[in-house]
């Protein structure tokens, strides 16, 4: 496995790049928008193509890297449910499994920080974002923190994982750069109480001074959702409710860009082919499925995925491979249900 810790020593950020070989798809936790020419350096030099980049939760002390890094490589952006930002491609909840090729993380969400904090495990270690700090844990005292929640979420979800279990924390203030779960429970002073009320007591005691810079980055990183009115503008795109009406039609090809996990857990449209978005462009070029499934038919593709970041990426793929006529529902699933489109589930 290819993994690298990546620190940006301006907000004591640690980012993560995970890959499970060179030449393979490539995952990033946490990344800081300074940070994005040496995160691209790196993939270039490791041969690594990134396929997803994932925020643990809203940041409050820097700028996210992800709406550049999507905007760099077309990768997927996803963070909880829960998020304030105003799109990403993929939402996860707890439980879900972010997957590229070789390597899976499990989402748990561990509210307190933030109302959107989780954590990411994936086999000997956990990412925790900064629910879970080494020898410290994540302030509770803005954007809807709670200390409670996070108690609940250290003691009853986190330390109830292997003692071994690594922790690598989105955050260090002192040069540490891993612990364990073991080490915590033993060693984290904010860990040594004796119920939930002092641990409460404890947080909203520390009267810590906002982050520097938190009034510039919170509505930053609200707002990192692609452009899609770009497309629409060039009569690219079908709102929710031209979609919906057109269901049906022979003239055109409806393409799910979802990936599977996310089609069983939301439903699809009838008719959709299945095509995963991180291997679009293949399906594009010449020979490739989608590309011959066109021509052949003279039909319309109409990608849609969730929210219709996915969609609009691979509209902007498609033209670049020559195949005109294409267009995405704008806003993806999430606004054909909000507009009463049926939905096939099984």
């Amino acid at each position: 496995m290819i993994f690298r810790q990546l620190f940006d020593s301006v907000s004591g950020t640690y980012s993560y790049l995970l890959a499970s070989r060179a030449g393979g798809e490539a995952l990033i936790l946490d990344p800081v928008l300074e940070k994005a020419d040496r995160y691209c350096k790196l993939l270039q030099e490791l041969d690594l193509r990134l396929v997803k980049a994932v925020d643990t939760h809203l940041h409050a002390d820097h700028v996210t890297g992800l709406g550049e890094l999507r905007d760099r490589t077309q990768c997927i952006t996803i963070m909880g449910e829960q998020s304030k930002a105003d799109v990403v491609s993929m939402r996860v909840s707890d439980g879900d499994k972010v997957t590229i090729e070789g390597l899976c993380l499990e989402a748990m969400y561990t509210p307190g920080h933030t109302d959107d904090s989780y954590s990411y495990l994936m086999g000997d270690r956990v990412f925790t974002g900064d629910t879970l700090l080494i020898r410290g844990t994540g302030r509770t005292d803005f954007q809807n923190g709670s200390a409670r929640a996070q108690y609940d979420s250290i003691f009853n979800r986190l330390l109830k994982l292997p003692e071994e279990t690594m922790v690598f924390p989105a955050h260090d203030y002192k040069g540490d750069t891993v612990s364990t779960i073991g080490e915590e429970k033993r060693y984290n002073p904010r860990l040594q109480v004796k119920s939930i009320d002092d641990y409460v007591e404890l947080m909203n005691n520390l009267n810590l001074p906002n982050p520097k810079l938190m009034d510039v980055v919170l509505p930053a990183n609200m707002h990192v959702g692609l452009h899609q009115d770009e497309l629409a503008k060039e009569g690219l795109s079908l709102s929710a409710r031209d979609a919906i009406a057109s269901l049906g039609r022979p003239d055109i090809l409806l393409v799910d860009l979802r990936e599977s996990g996310e089609r069983a857990k939301h439903g699809t449209l009838a008719g959709a082919l299945h095509a995963p978005y991180p291997g679009i462009c293949a399906t594009l070029q010449p020979g490739g499925m989608l590309r011959e499934v066109a021509a052949a038919t003279g039909r319309r593709v109409v990608f849609f995925c969730a929210f219709g970041e996915r969609s609009a990426m691979a509209v902007a793929a498609a033209k670049k491979a020559g195949l005109m006529n294409t267009a995405h529902i704008e806003g993806g699933m999430d606004a054909w249900k909000k507009a009463g489109g049926p939905v096939v589930h099984g």
